[in-house]
């Protein structure tokens, strides 16, 4: 009888210790992608003077603009894979008053030719 206690008491014990942990990395997560996915090539094609609608065929529509900042575009992408630690990527694209595309900033690098014309 003692040892039929001690079958059922040691798992339960053992579980008890390693906690929710084990069962955690069991459980199957989907992974979860918001927001505008950009690509390194696509930023590179970007060029100061572009126009927002130039800027919107390049890399899509902004995932953020601010009331009473029309010229300061976000695109935002944040990504959970699974268990893993979620990413986020970040571009932000400021137009001057007359619409044109005068800088880039966030996760991105701007091209070498981002301040070539626009032939």
């Amino acid at each position: 009888m003692q040892l039929k206690k001690w079958l059922i008491a040691l798992p339960l014990a053992l579980t008890m210790l390693t906690g929710c942990s084990v069962i955690e990395k069991i459980v199957y997560r989907i992974d979860i992608n918001q927001g505008n996915f950009v690509e390194q090539t696509a930023v590179e094609q970007l060029r100061f003077g572009m126009t927002k609608e130039q800027v919107r065929f390049v890399l899509g529509s902004p995932m953020l603009i601010e009331n009473g900042y029309p010229n300061t575009w976000y695109y935002i992408y944040h990504a959970t894979k699974g268990h893993d630690d979620p990413v986020q990527r970040n571009l932000v694209a400021n137009f001057d008053a007359t619409g044109t595309l005068t800088s880039i900033s966030g996760d991105y690098e701007a091209s070498d030719q981002f301040y070539e014309s626009l032939n």
